[in-house]
Protein backbone atom coordinates (compact mmCIF):
# COMPACT_ATOMS: atom_id res chain seq x y z
CA UNK A 1 0.00 0.00 0.00
CA UNK A 2 1.33 3.14 -1.07
CA UNK A 3 2.02 5.68 1.60
CA UNK A 4 2.24 9.04 -0.62
CA UNK A 5 -0.11 12.01 0.34
CA UNK A 6 -3.73 11.55 -1.41
CA UNK A 7 -3.84 14.30 -4.71
CA UNK A 8 -5.82 17.63 -3.70
CA UNK A 9 -9.81 17.08 -4.35
CA UNK A 10 -9.26 12.85 -2.65
CA UNK A 11 -11.31 12.40 0.17
CA UNK A 12 -9.02 10.74 3.00
CA UNK A 13 -10.16 7.50 3.82
CA UNK A 14 -9.44 6.51 7.57
CA UNK A 15 -7.24 3.20 7.70
CA UNK A 16 -10.78 1.57 9.50
CA UNK A 17 -12.75 2.42 6.30
CA UNK A 18 -9.74 1.06 3.40
CA UNK A 19 -11.25 -2.47 3.54
CA UNK A 20 -15.04 -1.61 4.04
CA UNK A 21 -14.17 -0.43 0.05
CA UNK A 22 -13.87 -3.63 -0.95
CA UNK A 23 -15.84 -5.62 1.94
CA UNK A 24 -18.87 -3.34 0.42
CA UNK A 25 -18.07 -2.91 -3.45
CA UNK A 26 -16.99 -6.59 -4.46
CA UNK A 27 -19.81 -8.55 -4.73
CA UNK A 28 -21.72 -6.00 -7.06
CA UNK A 29 -19.20 -5.00 -8.71
CA UNK A 30 -18.31 -8.46 -9.71
CA UNK A 31 -22.09 -9.26 -10.86
CA UNK A 32 -21.14 -6.51 -13.35
CA UNK A 33 -18.16 -7.50 -14.86
CA UNK A 34 -19.92 -10.98 -15.22
CA UNK A 35 -23.16 -9.37 -16.99
CA UNK A 36 -20.36 -7.37 -19.02
CA UNK A 37 -19.15 -10.81 -20.32
CA UNK A 38 -22.36 -12.55 -20.60
CA UNK A 39 -23.75 -9.92 -23.11
CA UNK A 40 -19.81 -10.17 -25.09
CA UNK A 41 -20.69 -13.64 -24.97
CA UNK A 42 -24.21 -13.41 -26.65
CA UNK A 43 -23.27 -10.48 -29.52
CA UNK A 44 -20.25 -12.71 -30.61
CA UNK A 45 -22.41 -15.91 -30.86
CA UNK A 46 -25.21 -14.02 -32.57
CA UNK A 47 -22.63 -12.51 -34.73
CA UNK A 48 -23.36 -8.70 -34.44
CA UNK A 49 -19.86 -7.82 -31.79
CA UNK A 50 -18.75 -5.78 -34.76
CA UNK A 51 -21.58 -3.38 -33.86
CA UNK A 52 -19.99 0.37 -33.26
CA UNK A 53 -21.31 -0.21 -29.54
CA UNK A 54 -19.97 -3.33 -28.86
CA UNK A 55 -16.53 -1.89 -30.26
CA UNK A 56 -16.58 0.62 -27.86
CA UNK A 57 -17.42 -1.38 -25.15
CA UNK A 58 -14.24 -3.87 -25.95
CA UNK A 59 -12.14 -0.44 -26.00
CA UNK A 60 -13.43 0.52 -22.41
CA UNK A 61 -12.70 -2.62 -21.30
CA UNK A 62 -9.26 -2.22 -22.50
CA UNK A 63 -9.21 1.33 -20.38
CA UNK A 64 -10.56 -0.71 -17.67
CA UNK A 65 -7.67 -2.64 -17.05
CA UNK A 66 -4.86 -0.40 -18.08
CA UNK A 67 -4.20 0.40 -14.80
CA UNK A 68 -3.65 3.94 -15.48
CA UNK A 69 -5.70 7.13 -12.98
CA UNK A 70 -9.07 8.31 -13.76
CA UNK A 71 -10.72 5.53 -15.63
CA UNK A 72 -14.11 5.99 -14.87
CA UNK A 73 -13.92 9.92 -16.74
CA UNK A 74 -11.75 8.30 -19.64
CA UNK A 75 -14.21 5.20 -19.80
CA UNK A 76 -17.18 7.63 -20.18
CA UNK A 77 -15.45 9.68 -22.38
CA UNK A 78 -14.78 7.11 -24.63
CA UNK A 79 -18.09 6.57 -25.31
CA UNK A 80 -18.70 10.36 -25.88
CA UNK A 81 -19.52 12.43 -28.97
CA UNK A 82 -15.48 13.38 -29.79
CA UNK A 83 -16.90 16.08 -32.45
CA UNK A 84 -17.30 19.62 -31.23
CA UNK A 85 -19.18 21.06 -34.56
CA UNK A 86 -22.46 20.81 -34.58
CA UNK A 87 -24.32 19.19 -37.21
CA UNK A 88 -25.58 21.75 -39.86
CA UNK A 89 -29.31 20.02 -40.03
CA UNK A 90 -30.86 17.96 -36.66
CA UNK A 91 -29.84 14.14 -38.02
CA UNK A 92 -32.71 13.30 -34.63
CA UNK A 93 -30.39 10.93 -33.55
CA UNK A 94 -31.19 9.21 -30.41
CA UNK A 95 -28.82 8.48 -27.62
CA UNK A 96 -27.40 4.92 -28.53
CA UNK A 97 -25.20 4.62 -25.73
CA UNK A 98 -21.72 4.91 -27.84
CA UNK A 99 -20.82 7.58 -30.16
CA UNK A 100 -21.35 6.14 -33.56
CA UNK A 101 -18.10 7.20 -36.14
CA UNK A 102 -19.74 7.95 -39.78
CA UNK A 103 -20.22 5.25 -41.88
CA UNK A 104 -20.56 2.57 -39.06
Amino acid sequence: MSSAAPSPGTPTVLPADRQKIVDLGFVPVRAKLIEVAAFLDRVERYGVASDYRCVAMRAALSALADGKPERARRILESFSDPTTEPDAVSTGKAAYGAYRPPGA
